[in-house]
């Protein structure tokens, strides 16, 4: 981790890495939707990108509760908050982190896979939303197979 911003106390918590392909099976949707719920309720720390449309969704829930989140960017920290992201900020409950400097300004698919990489490494569990066979995700998960991978 380069940069962060926020309360670096939630890296001490158990997290659970949220991950999902940018095309996702309707059969999938509702899946993604009731589990961000659950951890929600749960008051579960999520790390995740929330960079696909999926992830994005699951942040627009976990954003309803009082859960702690974490949020791993595929470039340097960013120098303007989208607006919902404020209070959780303030609240403590946000962390954002990323493993580039401020100089990376762009996301690209070598550094999401990196983010990725670095998000399964500090989460003490992996879901996994979908991940299209033939995608980007899924190679990486193949490297973590030791891992457990809980797939919706």
């Amino acid at each position: 981790m380069k940069a962060s911003l926020g309360n670096e106390e939630l890296l001490n918590l158990p997290k659970t890495a949220f991950l999902c392909s940018r095309r996702v099976p309707a059969s999938a949707v509702l899946k993604c939707y009731d589990w961000a719920n659950a951890q929600r309720e749960a008051s579960r720390c999520v790390i995740s990108g929330f960079h696909s449309q999926m992830e994005k969704d699951v942040l627009h829930y976990l954003l309803k509760g009082t859960q702690p989140i974490i949020l791993a960017l595929a470039r340097g920290l960013k120098t303007r908050l989208e607006p919902e992201l404020k209070p959780p900020l303030e609240q403590g409950r946000l962390l954002i982190i990323t493993p580039f400097d401020h100089s990376v300004k762009w996301v690209t698919a070598e550094n999401a896979a990196i983010r990725n990489r670095m998000m399964i490494e500090l989460a003490d569990e992996i879901v996994v939303g979908y991940s299209n066979p033939e995608g980007q995700l899924d190679m990486i998960l193949h490297y973590y197979k030791e891992r457990m991978i809980v797939r919706l």
